[in-house]
């Protein structure tokens, strides 16, 4: 009776030591649920965020629609009159034609034809076939003076190559070249150098352009003449819509190679920019949103794509941001920047994706850039990268200038913000991020960093920021090791 009482009373003893384990088992594998459940989450909600800034991109996507044109052409021999020494009244007169009979191609056929700058008009798809390539001139007497914009700066100048104002459906089409023989004995010489003025300063159109926007000089006074000029781009749409830009190469140019300004539904495809003097930018949107580049190469002597929205006065006054931009499975060789942002960015920027690119250059200096100063002003917002390539880059995969120009100072606060980079891998740069600001000031919020793999960072503190807050690196590796920032 006392050995059956005692084996019930080590029963109860042990039933109750199970339930107690059990019991344990149970809260330790909800702590566990619960903790699992709760980086989900973050996952989760990393992972919305990240599916929602490329959702837009597509609903962006499907309202850049290339113009079609009507099926007719006009080939500029059949305009020649046989004794010009330039074929610009042949091209001119195909475009009026083609553009009043309701539109078209008017065709460049294969060959080297001199020309001076180039008129668009609605409906005109100036189509340069295999093998040809517009030579324009550089005698400055034989360029018109034209409403344009210079580094942000609203202005008359000498015409742009190839030029168009209030237009819609245009587009410059083929596999021909467009050649602006720019060199150091002509535009990047003595066409611009300038000259000593009354007063004893020197006087060229570069300077001009900067007095008068400081002076607030209206824009019917800011003429420049072909005394003092400024260069002009290869390609400048003003105020357009819907565009295509399309297998073209551009070399030698003057400027920026191509500079659309308040221009919407832009579509450049398999275009070459190869373009290496001072200020070569290859593209550069201004005032511009809905716009696409795909499948281009660019290979230049400053940024390979830099967005704009103005210069100082000027963007505040317009007040229109850049904005919706697609950059995808391009490749980026020499340049300041593959894709960048300002520096004349007044008006601000919201909306760039870049995916699917190759950049690869020791003249390339950053990957992704976005740069202005307190003087100029800017807000940019919503800048997301993925799946980008790096052989090398000279500086850093990311680098934000926020005293740009050496200018710390100034009444209009830089915010930057929204930044993602995500899978890049890169084989060499200085840093992983450079970002230059003031101590006393954030000008940058939120950049984050998610599964990238970055080599060959030289610099012992791998990253640079100052001016910057809530950068994250999520599962990345520099150099081969987890790398965080503190």
């Amino acid at each position: 009776m006392i050995i059956s009482q005692k084996v019930c009373l080590f029963e109860k003893v042990n039933l109750k030591k199970n339930n107690n384990v059990k019991m344990f088992k149970m809260k330790k594998l909800t702590v566990f649920a619960v903790a699992a459940l709760s980086c989900c989450t973050l996952f989760c909600v990393s992972c919305s965020r990240t599916d929602s800034n490329w959702k837009e991109m597509e609903t962006v996507l499907k309202r850049i629609v290339p113009p079609t044109f009507a099926d007719k052409d006009y080939v500029i021999t059949d305009y020649y009159n046989g004794s010009d020494s330039l074929y610009t009244a042949a091209i001119q007169a195909a475009v009026s034609e083609c553009s009043g009979n309701g539109g078209g191609r008017v065709i460049v056929p294969s060959g080297e034809w001199k020309t001076a700058p180039i008129r668009l008009l609605s409906g005109v798809n100036l189509h340069l076939e295999d093998g040809a390539r517009l030579l324009f001139t550089t005698d400055v007497n034989l360029f018109d003076i034209v409403h344009t914009h210079w580094e942000g700066i609203d202005c008359y100048n000498v015409q742009p190559l190839i030029y168009a104002e209030d237009c819609e459906n245009i587009a410059v089409t083929g596999k021909g070249f467009i050649d602006g023989q720019a060199s150091r004995d002509n535009w990047f010489g003595p066409l611009t150098f300038g000259h000593i003025g009354e007063d004893g300063r020197w006087v060229n159109g570069r300077n001009l352009l900067y007095s008068w926007l400081e002076s607030g000089t209206p824009l019917e006074e800011r003429y420049l003449t072909r005394e003092t000029p400024a260069r002009p781009q290869s390609i400048n749409f003003m105020n357009c819509k819907n565009i295509l830009l399309e297998d073209i190469t551009i070399n030698r140019s003057p400027f920026w190679d191509i500079h659309p300004v308040f221009c919407t539904n832009v579509t450049m495809r398999r275009v070459t920019m190869d373009s290496h003097l001072g200020n070569n930018d290859g593209c550069d949107p201004e005032c511009c949103t809905d716009m696409l580049f795909e499948d281009c190469v660019f290979d230049t002597g400053d940024d390979c794509i830099a967005i704009k929205s103005g210069r100082d006065a000027d963007g505040r006054l317009w007040n229109t941001p850049s904005s919706n931009i697609i950059v995808r499975n391009c490749v980026m060789r020499d340049g300041h920047a593959g894709v960048a942002i300002g520096s004349e960015i007044s008006g601000g920027f919201r909306n760039l994706w870049v995916e699917d690119c190759e950049m690869n250059s020791p003249h390339l200096q950053r990957i992704i850039r976005i740069k202005s100063n307190p003087q100029r002003g800017g807000t940019v917002e919503n800048v997301h990268a993925r799946n980008i390539t790096v052989g090398e880059c000279d500086l850093a995969i990311l680098g934000i200038e926020l005293r740009y120009g050496r200018v710390s100072q100034g009444d209009y606060p830089l915010d930057f913000r929204n930044i993602t980079i995500e899978n890049v891998t890169s084989q060499k740069s200085r840093y992983v991020v450079h970002v230059d600001g003031n101590d006393d000031a954030v000008g940058v919020h939120g950049i984050t960093f998610r599964n990238c793999d970055i080599n060959g960072v030289t610099e012992p503190e791998l990253s640079h920021i100052v001016g910057a807050e809530d950068v994250v690196f999520s599962n990345v590796t520099v150099n081969g090791e987890p790398y965080s920032y503190q």
